[in-house]
């Protein structure tokens, strides 16, 4: 079983105190910037960053639906990281300055895969489908702050 990570960045025309509040607001933000993807959005504790443990389904493809349980922790200025308590699936935003009024947002989710064939498809074709994932979440994210 080896370890798939998937990682999405972008640019945001804000400054990173305004980006990494917006990602960090479960109870309000958040919620406003999944895709279709996701479903049964609950905040279950908190709400603002650490400590918070927010409920949702992500619906990777047709077949494949992941209920996620997480827990949200802020190890460094910056930095959000959700952890599945029903996975192995880690969840790293970074938000560090892009210049004057801007910042960049990294993605990075990993979790360890399935072995074998099963495994070999999953290594391949997961990091790039949750890869749009975060995209839209990152267009969205920007089309919020940039109004």
């Amino acid at each position: 079983m080896a370890q798939v990570e998937a990682t999405t960045e972008r640019v945001v025309a804000a400054a990173p105190d305004t980006v990494f509040d917006a990602i960090a607001d479960y109870s309000g933000t958040r919620a406003k910037l999944l895709p279709e993807q996701f479903s049964e959005y609950e905040v279950r504790e908190g709400g603002d960053g650490e400590g918070t443990l927010v409920h949702w389904k992500l619906q990777a493809t047709s077949k494949r639906v992941r209920d996620c349980l997480l827990e949200v922790t802020e190890p460094t200025d910056g930095e959000l990281v959700e952890k599945d308590r029903n996975s192995s699936m880690v969840t790293v935003w970074r938000v560090t300055p892009a210049g004057e009024g801007r910042s960049r947002v990294v993605v990075t989710t990993t979790w360890t895969g399935a072995g074998g064939i099963g495994g070999f498809f999953e290594r391949t074709f997961a990091p790039k489908g949750l890869g749009r994932i975060y995209d839209a979440i990152l267009a969205n994210l920007a089309t919020e702050l940039e109004k």
